[in-house]
């Protein structure tokens, strides 16, 4: 846990209850996100089990593997997804379990989604159903497109919203085949902005006293973020739609080849061009009136970016971002995913927390993020490891319902549970 709130100290979203149908990543990492707030997140899965779960790779007692080594063994991604929530299994297929859940959302602030659009509709769990019973719920659906428009009801994964809002016409270096970022990029923006939709949603219901639909397309969140350059004019300019690692605004702004390593520098102000200049040993350009103009280095990039890695090629990546740094020229090494987990910065940040497994503990070997978002006066954090379906049905229908233990065991014999 994190924040700087003082022990016991209420938490941002303590006391909202969050009916989780979500699956994959988008939707479970929004979750994730409520979670961290403080909001009691219920995972509802089929009775057959959450998709993850049992998605390689796997992580158990013989360690990380592509197919299952032990009964104990568990989708990675499921363990880092599902953290901090409870779990109950609900056949929304059924007419019973159709009413189960309408009786939770009675219950309930926000209901969130990542079904293709018109699923919930066949289910009767969309907005419109349930506001009718209880207008005072928020329901967040995350779709690949949206819940209208001309492509709204075609199926989407992450790659297809990063190759459809644009992204992967971005991607990758001049002349290259067009390339899906590194991470599911759609999937995790989607989720955060999502985030963003529920908790102005539950604001405005503290003034109107009713919720609303929140809908969240993977594509719009994507395009709304790379948009802001005006990649529309590069034809222009006769300028690549692909820039490699270069922001072409801006001159030298790109990765660099050291002796052991790449660095990332990024200049963009004339007066870091000639501190620059004079660490790579090129005074005399720190004031040429050519090289002292932005516009003419990014006119240029290419012959300025050939002088940078001439110097950088020369020296370690240490000595080179020592040098920059004193002259508070912005710059940074390129860590990978390993050098990261060491990285003494995160792990002072708590960003950097072990993986738990709910039978075994923490995971050799593996890690998952903390939580973002610091505040000076509230807690945050992710508490608890995944759990697997149906853990906390006694503990959610006894309690929220009213059921007996008799009746949930029938439930469950019924495969409503």
């Amino acid at each position: 846990m994190s924040g700087g709130a003082d022990d016991g100290q209420q938490r941002v979203l303590d006391g909202v209850r969050v009916l989780d149908l979500t699956q994959y990543f988008s939707g479970p990492l929004a979750t994730l996100f409520l979670a961290g707030l403080g909001a009691e997140v219920i995972r509802i899965d089929p009775p057959a089990g959450d998709h993850a779960s049992g998605t390689p790779l796997f992580a158990g007692p013989k360690g990380v593997s592509i197919e299952r080594q032990t009964d104990d063994d568990l989708g990675a991604v499921f363990l880092k997804r599902c953290r901090a929530k409870k779990a109950i299994t609900l056949n929304l297929k059924s007419d019973e379990g159709q009413a189960l859940f309408y009786q939770l959302a009675e219950h309930a602030d926000v209901v969130v989604d990542n079904f293709s659009v018109g699923v919930t509709e066949r289910l009767g769990v969309d907005y419109e159903t349930l506001s009718k019973k209880h207008p005072q719920i928020i329901c967040c659906a995350i779709t690949g497109y949206g819940s209208t428009g001309p492509e709204a009801g075609k199926r989407s994964f992450d790659v297809m919203a990063q190759a459809m809002s644009g992204l992967m016409s971005l991607t990758g270096e001049p002349g290259g085949k067009p390339m899906k970022a590194g991470s599911a990029l759609a999937d995790a923006i989607s989720s955060s902005f999502a985030l963003s939709g529920v908790l102005a949603a539950l604001f405005q219901r503290t003034r109107t006293g009713r919720g609303q639909f929140v809908d969240i397309s993977m594509v719009d969140c994507l395009f709304s973020l790379l948009y802001d350059d005006p990649h529309e004019a590069f034809g222009d300019l006769d300028w690549p739609l692909q820039q490699g690692n270069r922001i072409p605004r801006f001159s030298p702004f790109n990765t660099y080849e050291a002796k052991d390593g790449t660095i990332v520098i990024g200049v963009t102000t004339n007066e870091n061009w000639a501190k620059l200049a004079r660490i790579i040993g090129r005074d005399e350009l720190a004031e040429d009136s050519d090289y002292a103009d932005m516009s003419w280095r990014v006119r240029h990039n290419d012959k300025v970016d050939e002088l940078v890695e001439n110097w950088s090629k020369g020296i370690t990546a240490a000595d080179a971002l020592s040098a920059l740094e004193a002259a508070n020229v912005p710059a940074s090494a390129v860590q990978d995913i390993h050098t990261i987990k060491e990285w003494p910065h995160m792990h002072a940040r708590e960003m950097i927390v072990p993986l738990m497994h709910p039978a075994l503990g923490a995971l050799p070997g593996l890690a998952a993020a903390g939580f973002p978002i610091k505040l000076s006066a509230a807690e945050t954090g992710y508490d608890g490891a995944a759990v697997t379906s149906g853990h906390h049905n006694s503990e959610v229908y006894r309690e929220l319902l009213g059921l007996t233990e008799a009746e949930i065991e029938q439930l469950e014999k019924d495969g409503i549970l």
